[in-house]
């Protein structure tokens, strides 16, 4: 019996020696081989030829039965070599077991109880996994410190894909998407394409690929320990698949929401998911309340996940808001202020109110039916009206209404005819060396390119507007580069971007206010440093979003550099490295607007003498009080006026505005929506619809009964018209 035993174990030993993974192409990297699958339920490859069927080692082979492990002791009698004391833990330090003090582990290595467990004997070839005695070719030993584990032992029974790159003499371990890449005497290997480097060098045994043990669990995340005294190491190679789910629905509500279960379900050695088990999952819940539902999923080798579970909050039916609003009286003459109380209410919050006849006074006789809808976050809503009776009698004229109660950031309708005749206030300014970057032709942007080329150094304002019409998603970026000997540092004071947007007009305004926000909070302040010969993006809000075809962007931002640097401002598609295609990119010509460099783009007016006792106006962008910047066109260094002075910082101060005085903004060439800084506050020009040129103008600013000072700080907003006038006049006096 003993000799025949012999005889098969010799006869499949021989076997397994023709038709494993030769040396030649595992370890030396010769010759092409088919990618095999390991499993834990054998060996599965793409070769036409196959091994035998093995049988597992128990240590209890009976008489007459085949060694399943053609390499194995069928007696059972290989032993395992003494280890050191300092091998105590598997811990890691610079990727590497540590060798620590000593673990009890409970772990048996002939217990079935947890399959996820594979048990290695050091110094040993013995390997243990749900209670089956398993040889590895070759011991796991330690060299220097270093713990090393023969690559296919640790495959075979981790269940991990092994193959071998003809071409690049790598031996090739991977588990579902992620890939580990081994070259013979070399201390580094590749996880996931990124070189890692590994403590200890790889090498050859008796045709066995050995590597550092962590090189494997580090790259995989598998977690293990080691057991002191039973001298191994337990390593944790669950190959169960793992299950989770999201819900879709930002809220559930109780008999209305179809829920939305997102699953997520995936193997760890790349099996199909062939099957699914939920626990107390509802399409739709009936009653408010939380529920437990869990998720659960099967591979194709029939193994289970843990169950994810998650708790689901289910909400009650929501009501409408409750539209509610009071006037002060229910009876006013002709001209008489209105005074309004919103006192509509919802259980969460009211995202939406529309007026519909709503005025601060009406100047015809009779009932007038006021109207409130008010819309939750829901979309629920309701409406409330109430009608008040307007008498014949007369309070105020319009025209002197509007002077007295519009309130600041709103529009009135007035004669702009007579604005022209009115007395131009004539004022100088001086100026601050800050050099203005005008980038803003193309307006529409056609197709790929360099839109502004510029140098600068110290102070420098840009003004970015384009849209693209290219047909494609696209990003724009603002490139910097040092092309100094010495380091540069670039310092950002003030930022204000908008978009991407449909509407260039809105985008203007918003970046306008963004700006001036900027300069109030300093939120946008920022430090870059650049290297000799460094590029960098800077103003990130610029490219941080691709623009659809037809969207516009606005920028406009303060920057102070202690070199002279080199800005590219380019469009290239969404999908594109901006620094890979800078070099192949040519400058776009031109259209009708504007771009260029112009100095002195910061202007400071200073009026000392009485404003506001009479009519006036104080008229800006017009190229006559206000005369346009002169500079060039950076590409092409052509010569450029600035129409409209749009980039231009005005600071204004009114040393002495008259008591009484009402000042409003009146645009002169067309729609205008912007904002300007009164005292230090951003009032909307105005809010709501824009400005229409001449019969329109906004409040800004109304003056208590004693004379006082007031700054005003602007600059035009992209996609409006100028110039503009600020007008000044008396206000009529209030009645009881």
């Amino acid at each position: 019996m003993n000799f025949k035993r012999l005889l098969i174990t010799t006869i499949l030993a021989a076997s397994q020696v023709a038709m494993v993974l030769p040396a030649s192409a595992e370890e030396s990297g010769q010759g092409n081989q088919p990618e095999v699958h390991m499993t834990d339920q054998g060996t599965e490859s793409g070769a036409s030829n196959q091994e035998g069927p093995k049988q597992e080692i128990t240590g209890e082979t009976q008489a007459g039965e085949s060694a399943n492990d053609p390499d194995a002791d069928v007696n059972g009698e290989h032993e395992g070599e003494g280890v050191t004391e300092e091998t105590q833990q598997g811990t890691e330090e610079n990727g590497e077991v540590v060798l620590p003090p000593e673990v009890p582990t409970n772990i048996d290595e002939n217990s079935t109880s947890n399959s996820g467990q594979l048990v290695l004997m050091v110094n040993s070839n013995k390997m243990y996994q749900n209670g089956k005695e398993y040889l590895a070719g070759h011991p796991m030993e330690v060299k220097d410190g270093v713990s090393y584990i023969s690559i296919r032992a640790i495959v075979e029974r981790a269940g991990f894909h092994l193959s071998f790159d003809n071409t690049t003499k790598e031996t090739i371990i991977t588990r579902g998407t992620d890939e580990l890449r081994f070259q013979l005497d070399t201390t580094s290997y590749k996880v996931n394409g990124v070189v890692q480097t590994m403590r200890g060098k790889s090498y050859s045994a008796n045709d066995n690929f050995m590597v550092p043990l962590t090189a494997i669990t580090k790259a995989l995340n598998i977690t293990y320990s080691y057991d002191a005294v039973g001298k191994k190491v337990i390593v944790d190679v669950s190959t169960l698949p793992e299950a989770s789910f999201t819900i879709g629905n930002k809220e559930i509500i109780a008999g209305e929401t179809q829920v939305q279960y997102l699953t997520n379900a995936t193997s760890p050695i790349g099996l199909a998911i062939v099957n699914e088990e939920w626990t107390g999952r509802q399409e739709m819940f009936e009653t408010p309340g939380d529920y437990t539902v869990s998720y659960r999923v099967q591979d194709s080798s029939g193994q289970w996940s843990k169950p994810f579970t998650l708790t689901i909050r289910v909400n009650k039916p929501h009501t409408p808001p409750v539209a509610n609003f009071t006037t002060d009286k229910d009876t006013y003459k002709m001209g008489e202020l209105i005074t309004y109380a919103d006192l509509s209410t919802d259980e969460v919050s009211i995202t939406e109110r529309r007026w519909e006849n709503k005025q601060w006074a009406y100047f015809t006789p009779g009932p007038v039916t006021i109207r409130l809808r008010v819309v939750n976050p829901f979309g629920l809503e309701s409406t409330v009206e109430k009608t008040i009776t307007i008498t014949d009698e007369t309070l105020y004229t319009q025209d002197d209404f509007n002077k007295l109660f519009i309130p600041i950031g709103e529009k009135y309708s007035f004669d702009g005819s007579q604005v022209p005749s009115l007395e131009s206030i004539k004022y100088s300014h001086t100026s601050e060396p800050v050099t203005l970057i005008r980038s803003n032709s193309p307006e529409n942007v056609y197709q790929e390119g360099i839109v502004y080329r510029e140098k600068a150094a110290g102070n420098t304002r840009f003004m970015i507007h384009h849209i693209n019409a290219t047909g494609s998603p696209m990003k724009m970026y603002v490139i910097a580069t040092n092309n100094n000997e010495a380091s540069a540092r670039l310092v950002q004071s003030n930022l204000g971007f908008a978009g991407p947007s449909q509407f260039a007009t809105a985008a203007g305004k918003m970046s306008v206010q963004r700006y001036f926000e900027s300069m109030q909070t300093r939120s946008k302040y920022k430090e870059t440093l650049f290297a000799p010969g460094e590029s960098k993006i800077i103003f990130d809000e610029l490219s941080e979003r691709p623009l659809k075809p037809s969207e516009v962007i606005s920028l406009f931002a303060d920057v102070s550099s202690d070199q002279t640097l080199d800005y590219t401002v380019i469009i290239i598609n969404q999908d594109k490295d901006p620094f890979a295609a800078l070099p192949y990119l040519s400058v776009l010509a031109p259209d009708i607007h504007n771009r260029g460099t112009y100095m002195e783009a910061n202007r400071n007016i200073e009026y000392t003498d009485l404003i506001g006792d009479k009519t006036s106006r104080f008229l800006l962008g017009d190229n006559v009080s206000d005369p346009f910047l002169l500079g060039y066109d950076g590409p092409t260094g052509e010569y450029r006026m600035n129409a409209g002075n749009f980039g231009v910082l005005y600071k204004i101060k009114l040393q002495r505005v008259a008591p009484n005085t009402l000042i409003t903004f009146n645009p002169r060439g067309g729609i205008y929506s912007g904002v300007i800084m009164v005292n230090g506050s951003i009032v909307n020009v105005p809010d709501g619809a824009p400005l229409n040129a001449p019969s329109e103008t906004a409040v800004l600013f109304r003056v208590g009964q004693q004379e006082q000072s007031v700054e005003l700080v602007f600059t035009a907003a992209p996609g409006s018209f100028l110039s503009v006038n600020l007008l000044f006049e008396q206000m009529p006096e209030k009645k009881n």
